[in-house]
């Protein structure tokens, strides 16, 4: 079943891009996943997905972000971690990291590039704890191009959802 996240927030996906039900294509940790059908190369859809867990405030975005590339390490023959980032503010810090993980596709060792964001959001209900998103674009290295635009215009269109509790809040 798929999960939810730790925060509500809306969203809209770019022109192209359907959501599908996470638990149709065997990903349950997932809260929410999108295809873009129709992208170059053979084997493999471009997607979007996003989950997120209620993390301690003192755990920074870089370990949460280092714990994403281990559990692709554990599951992949090759994963190597690229260009990183950091940005946001200080009540609600964004990591963004690019990764490289070698996948068998169709019987065939392919590169998958991951590009991974995670967004920290301010908990008032609970201060010692927060939101934390994860957000990740993958897709072949030749769709990446293709895709990584509309994931950027994506990513500007996700917001808090107005008028709801904080984590941990009730109403």
């Amino acid at each position: 079943m798929a999960t939810t996240i730790p925060v509500p927030i809306q969203f809209s996906l770019p022109d192209g891009w359907r959501s599908v039900d996470p638990d149709e294509l065997g990903t349950p940790e997932a809260a929410f996943v999108a295809l873009r059908p129709g992208s170059r190369g053979e084997g493999f859809t471009p997607n979007i997905t996003i989950s997120g867990d209620l993390r301690p405030s003192d755990v920074p975005l870089s370990t949460i972000a280092e714990e994403s590339v281990e559990r692709l390490r554990r599951g992949s023959t090759e994963v190597s971690l690229g260009r990183t980032t950091e940005g946001g503010t200080t009540e609600n810090p964004v990591r963004t990291q690019a990764v490289r993980v070698e996948v068998e596709l169709a019987g065939q060792r392919r590169y998958l590039v991951q590009y991974q964001v995670f967004m920290a959001f301010a908990n008032a209900a609970d201060p010692r704890t927060r939101p934390v998103l994860r957000v990740v674009l993958t897709s072949t290295m030749e769709q990446f191009p293709e895709v990584v635009d509309d994931f950027q215009a994506f990513l500007d269109t996700i917001t808090p959802e107005q008028g709801t509790p904080e984590p941990g809040e009730r109403r």
